[in-house]
């Protein structure tokens, strides 16, 4: 990952998309920073914290990675579901 990846903006971008993640994937991402014992974790009964502008680069990636592979699912979901209805709406419009 280069220096560029790790702009201020891009750090910003990344806490959005996972702040907007649902508890499961919260659980992931949790999981991938334990891995590193590198990683400080801050934890209370309100969640998990981490500065990320102080984590490993190669976490950063395995993050940025995991976010754009949940995107890629919500998408593939997302398609799935319109064609699903498409379907609906075509063979069983008729039906009384």
């Amino acid at each position: 990952m280069s220096d560029q990846d790790m702009s201020p903006y891009a750090l910003e971008m990344l806490k959005n998309a996972v702040e907007k993640m649902g508890k499961t994937q919260h659980i992931e991402i949790a999981n991938l920073l334990k891995r590193n014992p590198a990683v400080k974790l801050n934890e209370n009964k309100s969640g998990i914290y981490v500065n990320l502008s102080f984590l490993p680069k190669d976490t950063i990636h395995e993050m940025v990675e995991y976010v754009n592979y949940i995107k890629d699912q919500e998408l593939a979901l997302s398609g799935l579901e319109t064609q699903k209805s498409e379907f609906k709406t075509a063979f069983f419009s008729d039906i009384p």
